[in-house]
């Protein structure tokens, strides 16, 4: 069926010449490997099976060129923006950014990178100048400070427009009170902003310098010398202990490159005879902050600073800003359109009279608290509030908040993208089942095993010493006893003694404590029971298998590049000479070893694989399949083990074919494998192994919370394909009721669209794809497959580079419009950490790396889940109220100058002036409204009980333009009561109607703060009392402010007045209209249609 799908689909004549283009595209291309799969690309002009094509690619894409096909998805989106609409909401931003970038490039020239030679021991023989081997996550440097901290403050439009409003009153015709009115607040927002930024910058320059002075040992002619990190350089020898040498060698480099999969190089030693050349490869490197288990190394620096793999690879920091800054700056430019509006009507009523120009910006200036400038210090002072909870927080110890600027985000996260190793795992495995067919052994039956193994290898020992001096070869003795090796003790002799036999693990010898001058070598030959062995692989489950082969009495005691040595239960040691190795790639899936016992002679060819590879080489049999699912079920990394028996003559033949396969120049890989090959036929299967790789601590339940908050997990590994499932499967990344889409690995456009159609009748299932296959698909299906990936439940991406994850990252936001989190703890991962909108560190064993770039960084994975149920709820939640009080609080007051004007025959006259308005927005209500950053709406134990709570919060419902209309409604409403009350019951003591309706207004803020209030905190209490006592008392003391008459009719403040009982009552009437019917709404909602959290607290 699949080879009848058309790989376009062709709708009319007009489509012929683009119909042309592709067949020659694909003509080109040349002959691929399969007789029947060009038939899958041609081009066929029929309207059949149209229903099956998934892809959603327009007609104008087929009319491109191949080349661009990648650049469509984002050309359309561009399209979709220009415009009028999009000049004025983000063009001008686009045109400055632009301006900037096109300035800077011309600034600063881009050194081109070039090979190198590099002298070993001799930096100062480079021919050209290498960047400083420093690290800097520093946004700004001294001169950068101010103009980028002003740049990001007031390219938001709030900042923006009240710089505009404080510069006005440097203009007579426009003044309107006093400039500290304007400029105080302004300063202050920029001043708190400055030193958030100046303390954030400042502890990232800490943190830095603490990297950049790391000691080195460095070796060089004079010695031994330690060396800051900083001070590396391009040809330095940097060592890890031991001996002093001195050679003349260099080594020939390729250019610096992003890709971390390959290294080409040379090296050349001058000072033997004759010179020797050897090629250099990736598995000769190391990368930066490498951890040497044991042992000494010593390197050659050959690139530092930007010019590393991973540097290279790490984006520039960038300013991240929090949806809930951006939902609060389109809500400005709201206020400033009615604020515009507003002044329009109040010009127009007033009938264009005289200069109307002056009046109306001096209307604009009075209504200008519609916008009010105290949001942006209460929300940075919030900000910071939330993160000294989230570091105070003894349930998630040794967190610390980084970046004090996006707290609100950990609230709204939709996707959260993981590392795998040493974030969702340990790194350490456990040997946890060996089954034999018949027979399975798991963690509590290791005891008898050891005991099988104990019990064969004293039988035959004892069946050695019976033979006469030794001088029968144990082989006779073995193949007498046919019965022997049909027992369970001899087949798990067999399948421990290939498991011994068959990896790539080097056991090591640390030096004992006191002893000096004594290489590891030396006194791993004088003791193989040295308690302080260790084993070196380059993959852990190698190590781990190994490991438990000690536990049960058969020990690797030495290893070189052509023998082993192991150590039996009884102290006897096992020679072992190593014939040939096969290592393990990603292609085919196992590994084998060749090996001559050297007792005895005997030739023996091991294998372990996957069971998907080795299922074909072993001899026929009916349980592996299914214990190999059983054991995936249970989490565990399954090893099929097989052996096949060699005579001299079979292994010579194989030797001379192998040889002469390594030696051809033409398809050498695919001559090799077909050698290797003709060996692997009927194998004897011994075992199945069941490893487990330890998760981190709660990992699961972790991630069962994640899923229930409605966030979808993404696990970008640079691991195999195999590995990464099975994590995936033990982690309960994928439940068990999910089925799992392994996308096959793709290399062309037509293959990735004929997966596509596959992938797309898949429903409700996880996706696992590889970094290969995932970058053909983005290349010309970019947005067919991440709508197809975001419909799954998880996705794992495999064999990911770091730059591959920051991409990832980008295209989620650019597709889905959706808040990003990634979290990861190695180097590998600050690329994806810094392009989230919420990055995360964990400090583990691969450094600190990842949590020095992250915004926040936490000790376990585990603490996630409190970091976003209960510190990102109530941050965004806090902030969202606290954004839309003070928005309400400005608006109410401007309701309340419009009405006065209105009155007034709409004239431009300030009703409260100078420090009446200052301080309405400081002491008077400062407190009990900033109080809010300490509500609640759930505890934070029923927050993490139900994390179904958290996505409400996704919707963005707590500050959407809905309840900042609910908001705006309040505002009119309460002030055109509060206005109009002062003047009807006022009407005969006309002159105290700025102390009647301020009094009122206070009054008024304090009990919509009462409202709002969730849960009480007893500072909330006290914030409450406090603005009133400050009031009262500023009654007597400012008496002079308050009075109109100051303004018009020259009267004062009459204290006796307002403590007659008249006043009071009149206030509190005022009050009470103001605030009683909202009071019975917010019952009346809270009866008949109550939040979700309500239900729960209830």
């Amino acid at each position: 069926m699949a080879d009848q799908i058309p790989l376009y689909p062709v709708r009319s004549a007009a489509a012929a010449a683009a119909n042309r283009k592709r067949a020659a595209y694909y003509s080109a291309a040349g002959p691929r490997p399969g007789a029947d799969r060009h038939s899958r690309y041609q081009l066929e002009d029929e309207s059949a099976h149209l229903d099956e094509m998934p892809l959603m690619m327009s007609e104008e894409g087929f009319e491109n060129e191949e080349s661009d096909y990648h650049t469509l998805p984002r050309a359309r989106i561009m399209q979709r923006k220009r415009g009028l609409e999009w000049f004025v909401c983000d063009g001008w931003k686009f045109l400055c950014t632009s301006c900037c970038g096109w300035l800077i490039n011309i600034c600063r020239r881009k050194k081109e990178l070039k090979a190198r030679t590099v002298w070993l021991g001799c930096p100062e023989k480079c021919e050209e100048k290498h960047p400083r081997n420093s690290i800097k996550n520093q946004k700004y440097n001294v001169f950068t400070f101010i103009p980028g901290v002003l740049y990001e403050q007031f390219k938001f439009f709030l900042n923006l427009y009240f710089l505009v409003i404080s510069c006005s009153q440097f203009v007579p015709a426009l003044k309107i009170g006093y400039l500290y009115t304007y400029w105080a607040p302004l300063g202050f927002v920029l001043a708190v902003t400055m030193t958030r930024e100046a303390i954030d910058e400042f502890r990232r320059f800490q943190r830095d310098k603490e990297v950049n002075s790391q000691l080195y040992s460095k070796l060089t002619v004079r010695g031994k010398v330690q060396v800051k990190s900083s001070d590396i350089q391009v040809g330095d020898l940097i060592i890890v202990e031991k001996d002093l040498f001195s050679i003349s060698a260099y080594v020939y480099a390729q250019k610096p490159q992003m890709d971390i999969h390959s290294f080409e190089g040379t090296f050349t030693r001058e000072d033997s005879d004759p010179p020797i050349h050897e090629s250099l490869s990736i598995e000769n490197t190391l990368w930066a902050s490498t951890i040497v288990a044991s042992g000494t190394v010593i390197g050659v620096v050959i690139y530092t600073g930007k010019e590393t793999r991973s540097v290279m690879n790490t984006s520039n920091p960038k300013n991240k800003v929090g949806l809930l800054d951006l939902e609060l700056n389109r809500l400005t430019k709201a206020l400033f359109l009615a604020l515009v509006a507003l002044s329009i009507v109040m010009v127009t009523l007033q009938g264009f009279v005289g200069p109307w120009y002056r009046s109306l910006f001096r209307f604009l200036l009075l209504f200008s608290y519609i916008i009010p400038i105290s949001l942006r210090v209460n929300l940075d002072m919030g900000k910071a509030v939330y993160g000294w909870m989230m570091m105070k927080d003894e349930n998630i110890p040794g967190t610390v908040v980084r970046t004090s600027t996006i707290p609100e985000e950990l609230g709204r996260l939709v996707y959260l993208l993981t590392d795998k190793t040493g974030t969702l795992t340990q790194n350490e495995m456990i040997f946890k089942r060996l089954h034999l067919g018949t027979v399975s052994y798991g963690a509590d039956m290791m005891d008898e095993i050891q005991s099988h193994v104990r019990d064969s290898y004293s039988q035959m020992q004892s069946q050695a010493g019976g033979n006469n001096t030794g001088s029968t070869p144990l082989r006779k003795a073995q193949s007498s006893a046919p019965k022997v090796r049909k027992s369970v003790s001899s087949r798990i002799h067999e399948a421990v003694k290939a498991i011994v036999l068959c990896h790539n693990v080097t056991p090591v010898y640390e030096s004992r404590a006191g002893v000096t001058g004594e290489t590891e070598f030396a006194e791993a030959d004088q003791d193989f029971s040295d308690e302080n062995r260790t084993y070196q692989a380059s993959s852990p489950d190698e190590v781990a298998l190994v490991q438990w082969t000690e536990s049960v009495g058969l020990t690797l005691v030495s290893r070189d590049l052509t023998s082993m040595q192991l150590k039996t239960p009884s102290g006897q040691v096992l020679s072992f000479c190593i014939l040939q190795l096969f290592p393990f790639t990603s292609e085919s899936k196992r590994m084998g070893v060749i090996v001559r016992d050297e007792s005895t002679a005997e030739i023996t060819f091991y294998m372990k694989g996957a069971d998907v590879a080795m299922s074909p080489i072993v001899q026929y049999n009916d349980w592996l399949e299914e214990e190999c699912g059983n054991m995936a079920r249970e989490g565990l990394r399954t090893l099929v083990v097989a052996k096949k028996a060699l005579t001299e003559e079979q292994y010579q033949d194989f030797e001379s074919r192998y040889t002469q396969a390594k030696l051809s120049m033409h398809d050498r890989s695919l001559k090799v494998a077909a050698v290797v090959e003709s060996l692997e036929r009927e194998m004897e299967l011994l075992c199945l192994t069941g490893v487990e790789d330890q998760l981190q601590a709660d990992v699961r339940p972790t991630l069962e919370m994640l899923r229930n908050a409605g966030i979808k997990i993404w696990m970008l590994t640079g691991d195999k394909l195999e590995t990464a499932t099975c994590i995936a499967k033990s982690s309960h990344l994928v439940s068990r009721t999910q089925d799992i889409h392994i996308f096959r690995q793709v290399t062309s456009r037509g293959e990735a669209h004929l997966e596509l159609n596959a992938f797309r009748r898949k429903h409700d299932c996880a996706l696992v794809i590889s970094g290969d296959s995932l970058e053909v698909c983005l290349k010309y299906y970019e947005h067919e497959f991440v709508e197809l990936a975001c419909q799954c439940p998880a996705v794992v991406c495999c064999r990911c580079s770091p730059t591959q994850k920051a991409c990832i990252v980008t295209l989620l936001q650019q597709h889905t419009g959706r808040r990003t989190c990634a979290i990861g703890d190695g180097g590998n991962d600050v690329s994806m950490i810094q392009a989230a909108d919420c990055g995360i560190g964990i400090e583990g064993k691969e450094g600190k790396q990842a949590s020095l770039a992250a915004d926040f960084s936490i000790t376990q994975f585990r603490h996630i889940g409190r970091l976003l149920m209960v510190h990102g709820r109530n941050s965004y939640k806090r902030s969202a109220a606290l954004g839309q009080f003070v928005m309400h609080r400005g608006l109410i007051i401007s309701t309340m100058q419009a009405v006065f004007s209105s009155v007034f025959y709409f004239a431009s006259v300030p009703l409260y002036q100078g420090f009446l308005m200052v301080g309405y927005a400081t002491i008077y209500t400062m407190f009990p409204v900033f109080s809010l950053v300490l509500d609640q709406d759930v505890k934070p134990e029923m927050a993490m009980l139900y994390p179904e709570l958290y996505k409400d919060l996704t919707k963005g419902r707590s500050l959407s333009f809905k309840t900042f209309l609910i908001w705006v409604l309040i505002s009119i409403y309460q002030g055109g009561i509060l206005m109009y009350g002062a003047l009807v019951l006022f009407e005969s003591e006309f002159v105290h109607v700025v102390a009647i309706s301020f009094t009122a207004l206070i009054l008024t803020e304090l009990l919509m703060v009462a409202l709002t209030v969730r849960t009480w905190h007893w500072l909330m209490v006290v914030a409450e009392f406090l603005s009133l006592g400050c009031y009262v008392s500023s009654l007597a003391f400012l008496s002079e402010y308050f009075g109109i008459g100051r303004v018009s009719f020259g009267a004062f403040l009459d204290v006796a007045f307002i403590t007659t009982v008249t006043f009071l009552w009149k206030v509190s009437a005022i009050t009470v209209v103001s605030c009683l019917p909202l009071y019975v709404l917010k019952y009346l909602r809270r009866k008949l249609s109550p939040p979700s959290y309500c239900k729960l607290a209830s």
